[in-house]
């Protein structure tokens, strides 16, 4: 069988760099763009792309690398490349350059890329998962839950590339530090992963100096329960390294503009495009089968702990227990027409002018009533914390499953889980995949839609 412990590796981003460069400037000969100095353009896309790709990381694409973080890379290299050649025009007085030209060329070369970066991916993932080509060996220091769970991805992630050699316990009393390093030298070991809290300082600093010695790759599994939701990064002041929590993305100006601009856009398209005929029907069905009004008010818990007057059709009879208890399985409040816009999420759809007004976002974690804001706050640890930003109409954690009715602790749990995953880790592309995931999961149907 063949393998190949990664010994070409190092070829991949030079390659990808050769492959690239090719294509941006075969598609500038090739395509009609009135060029007047030719070799000077294929000389300044060339130094563009390769200047704007090291500052923007565009090849940092890791063997655990996720899709939508490589669509994110090519969006943000695609724009500043737009950017400078435009400038080109201005820079080097190209009077006759034709910008609709330049603007197909960009499509065109932004689709030629974005086929070879995914097909280099796939086809490496392929090459891990099927001729174990590629490969890292990797030991594991330390026996407890969060080194199994990460065992388990190298199990079952083939495509990632890591052979999982042997795992090391430093509680056990037979546990010998330099058997270890013994073992990973013997082993040809490439990376070591090591629980950060079943170690002393001391042996922590030999793990440190042996890998360093010996060209092995360390990393830590940050597996201390008052951090491992956060995502840290190291600043340096002057030349002292500082470890700080990484700002919130929707506290940045651009990314808050970025994000109400898209809610503003995307409620008037549902409002105007659907609801404004949907709930002259919806009135008239809501009506014939119970007496009260068309939508259900109820106060949430929105942004830092504001209360806010959450819209939905109304699905159940009027019940004194609204407010305080929520629904569930064969809840005999739910009128039959309740049912039917509950399974399929129609209900959720006026929230959409709370969108517009402002009280909520597409995409964020779910509002929850005030009682149960009040009851989880004080049980559940770094509740609050989804109260930094909007909540949405759909969310992170509702299409991974966890929505509707709280029967267990651990659906709270990973809930909030899941909402401060979002909230730290948010992106344009992140709301627009669980959009997405929405859309497909209201045709699939939901257990928990009810």
């Amino acid at each position: 069988m063949l393998r190949n412990q990664g010994r070409y590796s190092f070829l991949i981003t030079p390659i990808s760099y050769v492959l690239d460069i090719a294509v941006i400037n075969a598609f500038a000969y090739f395509l009609l763009i009135n060029l007047e100095e030719v070799i000077l353009f294929h000389i300044y896309i060339s130094l563009a792309w390769i200047i704007i790709s090291i500052r923007s990381g565009f090849y940092g694409v890791f063997r655990y690398t996720k899709v939508t973080n490589i669509l994110i890379l090519l969006v943000r290299q695609f724009f500043f490349y737009f950017l400078i050649l435009y400038a080109f025009i201005g820079f080097f007085k190209q009077p006759n350059m034709s910008r609709l030209a330049l603007a197909e060329y960009t499509l065109v070369v932004f689709l030629g890329v974005s086929i070879l970066k995914f097909l280099n991916y796939y086809l490496l993932m392929n090459y891990r998962r099927m001729i174990k080509g590629n490969l890292r060996n990797v030991v594991v220091i330390g026996k407890n839950k969060k080194a199994q769970q990460l065992i388990d991805v190298f199990n079952e992630h083939a495509e990632f590339g890591y052979d999982f050699k042997k795992q090391f316990c430093p509680k056990e009393d037979v546990f010998n530090i330099y058997k270890c390093f013994r073992y990973i030298v013997d082993n040809n070991i490439d990376e070591i992963y090591c629980s950060v809290s079943e170690l002393n300082n001391e042996q922590i600093n030999e793990i440190v100096n042996f890998a360093d010695n010996n060209l092995k790759t360390l990393k830590f599994l940050p597996d201390n329960k008052n951090i491992y939701t956060k995502k840290l990064k190291f600043e340096y002041y002057d030349y002292l390294p500082i470890l700080s929590l990484r700002d919130i993305p929707l506290h940045k100006p651009i990314n808050a503009l970025i994000k109400r601009t898209f809610d503003i856009i995307f409620s008037l398209i549902v409002i105007f495009g659907l609801l404004i005929w949907i709930g002259p029907i919806l009135a008239i069905l809501i009506r014939l089968e119970s007496k009260g009004p068309l939508f259900f008010i109820q106060k949430r818990s929105g942004l830092d702990n504001r209360a806010f007057n959450c819209y939905k059709f109304r699905s159940m009879a009027m019940n004194k227990d609204a407010d305080q208890q929520q629904a569930s399985k064969n809840d005999m409040r739910v009128t039959k027409i309740g049912k039917f816009i509950r399974a399929t999420s129609i209900d959720e759809l006026p929230q959409f002018y709370n969108v517009l007004f402002g009280n909520m976002s597409v995409v964020g974690p779910r509002p929850h009533m005030l009682k149960h804001t009040d009851e989880y706050a004080s049980k559940v640890d770094k509740y609050m914390l989804r109260h930094f930003v909007k909540p949405g109409i759909t969310g992170l954690a509702q299409v991974k499953g966890y929505r509707g009715e709280i029967q267990r602790k651990s659906d709270i749990l990973n809930r909030i889980k899941l909402d401060i995953f979002y909230i730290e880790n948010w992106s344009f592309l992140l709301d627009l995949k669980i959009i997405v995931q929405t859309i497909l999961n209201i045709f699939r149907g939901e257990d928990k839609a009810y």
